[in-house]
């Protein structure tokens, strides 16, 4: 069949903050590949979103975003290249995804959010062609970030059970990826996330060698998510968010968020419960209100004394 070309207009942002656009050709399956392609200058999500991830951000500026910004003071090292692939692991929850994304914004990188559904076709040959083109694309629009969530679930360790078009897939993507590293002027930055780093396999892990663990908050940084999550909200002022932190070991970031939205429901039922009450205006948030969304977290989290996960498996 013959090839079908498109032009696309990428809008990139400079160092200044200026947007700059240039046409791109694109073939079939890159055109496929490029309705996962995310704006930058259309995230919504940036460093100021995540609190208590200092040292994470800092890593991610001098070793990702610094070297390709400045690449005239590091064209002669091969040292301080950017790293072609960079592995966020820890437990669910902990803002990994954000991070992917706050780095975009930030640096202005195209951002690719590929899913491996999108390179799996019923076709033989066509997978293949497909995950070409997710590389080819990265590099007309680079400087890119390919990110893929749940890694572990794309590219795990290798088997004899695999089916032979996935196996023809995962070596040709580690194929090209390997191409990345012998082009050092190519800006394309492969990023995963995972809470399960021992699935993947070692020759993927091998290419990506920033490896950054995003832990569950420590008392610190769970009291600076609080006040992150409760900023535009109305709260009382004698709200004492150092003794939630207290209260909320183990927890994360996504928790923590459920119980500051469990809370403020909590004001919202008062209306909905009470005909004396006026619905024109919502009170603050209270300690109490806090307590007790805290309080019914722990709750779910440890059924019966089980934990979540203990629980369901009793129903499997």
């Amino acid at each position: 069949s013959p090839l079908i070309c498109f032009c696309f207009c990428v809008f990139q942002t400079t160092r200044t903050g200026q947007n700059k656009s240039k046409n791109v050709k694109l073939s079939v399956y890159e055109q496929r590949i490029v309705t996962h392609r995310v704006d930058p200058r259309t995230m919504q999500i940036t460093w100021r979103d995540i609190a208590g991830l200092e040292e994470v951000i800092n890593e991610l500026k001098e070793k990702m975003i610094f070297p390709v910004q400045k690449r005239h003071l590091f064209r002669k090292s091969r040292l301080l290249q950017p790293p072609k692939g960079v592995l966020l692991y820890g437990p669910p929850g902990c803002g990994k995804t954000l991070i992917a994304k706050a780095t975009a914004k930030e640096a202005g990188f195209a951002f690719i959010n590929l899913k491996p559904s999108t390179l799996t076709d019923k076709w033989y040959g066509e997978s293949q062609k497909l995950t070409a083109a997710v590389f080819s694309l990265a590099s007309k629009l680079g400087p890119t970030i390919i990110f893929i969530d749940e890694i572990d679930s794309f590219l795990r360790s290798r088997s004899s059970r695999d089916h032979e078009a996935t196996a023809m897939m995962k070596a040709q993507f580690m194929s090209l990826w390997d191409g990345l590293e012998t082009d050092h002027q190519c800006q394309v930055i492969i990023m995963g996330a995972t809470n399960r780093p021992e699935d993947i396999d070692p020759a993927i892990l091998r290419r990506m060698p920033t490896k950054i663990h995003i832990k569950l908050p420590n008392i610190e940084q769970r009291k600076q998510i609080l006040r992150l999550i409760l900023e535009n909200e109305t709260v009382d002022p004698l709200i004492n968010l150092s003794h939630i932190a207290r209260e909320t070991e183990g927890f994360s970031g996504s928790d923590l968020k459920e119980i500051c939205r469990e809370a403020a429901l909590l004001c919202v039922r008062e209306i909905m419960d009470s005909d004396t009450l006026s619905d024109d205006c919502i009170r603050p948030i209270s300690q109490d209100d806090l307590q007790k969304a805290t309080t019914k977290m722990k709750e779910s989290k440890s059924l019966g004394g089980m934990t979540l996960d203990e629980a369901l498996s009793c129903y499997s």
